[in-house]
């Protein structure tokens, strides 16, 4: 007779079925903080089979693939979306809890590996995949009544734009705006790294980024590049009832031009040792204090 039927326990049996129970519900709990954006990621430890062979498929210049269940499902209940096809796993459509039968769009029953053919064994799609159009141009002249921007000067990396949208989304910004050139257009990786801020707030891509602050100024928007070598910090720059925050490149930071064009340079000041931060940790930190100082 087991040990366990001796001491009248569990049997090891329905003790592993429970840990694998339990295992499941934590593995669930973490999927969602990640999709939330509460924790990271993990990057990759080890390349997948095939990643070496890949090759992205050719894309019509208004395709775009969106994956990830919070990412989805964000789309498919933005009303301004025109959504195309959604290609998704028996797994993943019970944990997407959307009815197939109303989103509008054909849905295709697909493999996990049906999907990595789409996007790339690299791609973490969690088993659904949207095809979709990219959302309708926004101008700057909508955004007159809104009374905090983003405006990005030449930030490339669609992860660190993705997180500064979210934190603009947190923060009740009114848009992002970003140059056509040196910036990452409308994407899966994007939309991913937003985590459904995408659906949520405007991303205003514009052709000359100096005339885009001029016209800012027309609106009244009091523009302030942040700058590690500003002359002031930037709590005690503000001015005025509506506020732009304009951030630069990951390297290079602002260029010279939008430096002659805000109307002000401030710092982030840092006590500590490091003296500069990611460009989007830097504009999380901006939009609370541009917060602080609109409620004043």
């Amino acid at each position: 007779m087991s040990k366990d039927k001796k001491s009248g326990g569990t049997p090891a049996t329905d003790k592993s079925a429970k840990d694998t129970h339990y295992a499941t519900l934590r593995r669930a709990h973490r999927d969602a903080k990640r999709e939330r954006g509460e924790i990271p990621t993990p990057a990759p430890q080890k390349r997948k089979r095939g990643a070496d062979d890949w090759k992205p498929p050719a894309l019509a210049p208004d395709q775009v693939f969106l994956y990830g269940l919070h990412t989805v499902r964000a789309a498919l209940e933005n009303p301004e979306r025109k959504n195309i096809k959604l290609s998704i796993t028996q797994n993943a459509l019970a944990r997407l809890e959307v009815d197939p039968d109303v989103i509008g769009i054909p849905v295709e029953m697909v493999s996990p590996q049906d999907i990595d053919k789409v996007l790339g064994p690299e791609a973490i799609h969690q088993g659904v995949m949207l095809e979709t159009r990219p959302l309708p141009v926004r101008r700057l002249e909508a955004l007159k009544d809104s009374p905090l921007l983003l405006v990005l000067d030449q930030v490339t990396d669609p992860h660190n734009v993705g997180a500064i949208m979210r934190s603009a989304v947190a923060f009740n910004a009114g848009a992002v705006i970003t140059t056509q050139r040196h910036s990452p257009t409308e994407s899966g990786v994007l939309a991913k790294s937003a985590s459904g801020a995408l659906e949520l707030i405007p991303y205003i891509q514009i052709t000359n980024l100096s005339d885009a602050l001029g016209e800012l100024h027309k609106l009244g928007f009091f523009t302030i590049g942040l700058d590690s070598e500003g002359p002031a910090p930037l709590e005690g720059t503000f001015s005025g009832g509506r506020i732009a925050l304009v951030l630069g490149s990951e390297g290079k930071g602002l260029r010279q031009k939008t430096r002659e064009t805000v109307s002000a340079l401030a710092r982030l000041d840092m006590p500590g040792a490091i003296k500069s931060l990611n460009v989007s940790n830097a504009a999380a930190i901006a939009l609370y204090a541009a917060r602080l100082h609109l409620k004043a």
